[in-house]
């Protein structure tokens, strides 16, 4: 009759007790980044409502404006025409304690910030003050939800676009160090300067006002193409010259610091000792250019994918682009401090999540970075 009892061996046990370690150590790190991460949240959120309603500033301008709306309405209305000048001053009076009472304006705004803080961490969003969503909807997250689409559409386009282009353009230039093409880069990389909004009013004076092939803004013709094909292709149509002005404001100095950075790298010594080996520039670039910048690289693209989400206010304001920039640039003009809140604290989780996860890339793509060992990533 066989023996049941499991034998194992040193190195078993070795190895076991090191990945429980290492298992340990993860979770641990994981903990603490999420306590760390969670508590930075929080302070920005807090900061940003607090900024937002500029200190109990916004309140009293919001006292104003009721009181002035509220005795118009009365004074306007016909009903209340004949009613003896006290009777009508009481009757306004009540309505604009009603209306302070129903938005919680008599409550100290210290005591008010820590309930907008709850609210915020749950996703609760409330009602926006004074803006509202195409459906009629007050809702904050009816407001952002309905502009979501059309802010990652103009910003990953023009984005990713801008990314990869830059990038292999960058890294083709960086084998051609002085030339002709690498001097124009240089020459052209402060137009970079200039913002969005201006390539913007400039592409609408050529493409839309003068040679007219190309429509003001929006984000589709009218009347709406009934086919999707249509639609898809007005879409795209107004698309270009949004996406196409976020392009040109950062495409030369894009290519520049890419270039630099690539150029820093193929000066290394173990490139010089490649390059005497004999191996093919393809294998130098794969194996001792790129390898090591991956992380700068995935950082760069995690931060991009982050931006999707914030939009170009001003960009989106001059062409009538039916998102977040513009709905924010909106709410900014109105005070209305629940949908600005609103959209930084989408951008706040996203990113806080995209730090968390950016740890344990860094740990796959680079074997130098190690995940909880010595209180955290080194």
């Amino acid at each position: 009759m066989g023996s049941d009892v499991e034998v194992i061996t040193p190195k078993a046990e070795k190895q076991k007790s090191g990945f429980v370690s290492t298992l340990s150590r993860v979770l641990k790190y994981s903990g603490v980044r999420l306590i760390s991460l969670f508590i930075t949240v929080v302070i920005g959120i807090y900061l940003t409502i607090m900024i937002a309603n500029m200190g109990g500033y916004v309140d009293q301008m919001m006292k104003a404006e009721i009181q002035e709306r509220v005795t118009m309405q009365i004074q306007m209305n016909a009903a209340f025409k004949d009613l003896d000048p006290a009777a009508k001053n009481q009757l306004t009076q009540e309505r604009i304690q009603s209306e302070i009472d129903r938005l919680n304006l008599d409550q100290p705004m210290v005591i008010r910030s820590f309930k907008f803080l709850k609210n915020a961490l749950t996703l609760n969003l409330g009602r926006a003050l004074f803006l509202s969503s195409d459906s009629g909807s007050r809702n904050v997250k009816a407001i952002i939800l309905e502009r979501i689409p059309y802010t990652l559409l103009l910003m990953g386009t023009s984005n990713l676009i801008l990314f990869f282009s830059t990038l292999f353009l960058a890294l083709a230039l960086s084998r051609k160090y002085g030339s002709f093409w690498d001097k124009l880069v240089i020459t052209l990389s402060p137009t970079s300067s200039v913002p969005p909004w201006f390539y913007g009013i400039f592409l609408i004076l050529i493409f839309a006002a003068i040679l007219r092939i190309l429509p003001f803004g929006g984000v589709m013709d009218a009347p709406v193409p009934k086919d999707f094909l249509g639609r898809a292709l007005s879409v795209g149509k107004h698309l270009i010259m949004p996406a196409s002005s976020l392009i040109l404001a950062s495409f030369f100095l894009s290519i520049f610091n890419w270039r630099t950075f690539f150029l820093i790298y193929s000066s290394e010594d173990y490139v010089e000792t490649a390059k005497a080996k004999g191996l093919s520039s393809r294998d130098i670039e794969r194996r001792y250019i790129l390898r090591p910048t991956l992380p700068t690289i995935i950082t760069s693209f995690a931060l991009l994918l982050i931006g999707l989400w914030t939009g170009a206010i001003i960009t989106e304001t001059v062409f009538q682009w039916p998102g977040l920039g513009r709905i924010t640039f909106r709410a900014i003009g109105l005070y209305d401090t629940p949908v600005i809140v609103g959209t930084t604290i989408i951008y706040a989780y996203l990113l806080a999540i995209t730090v968390f996860l950016l740890d344990f890339i860094y740990a796959l793509v680079d074997p130098r970075v190690k995940i909880g060992s010595g209180g955290g990533s080194q």
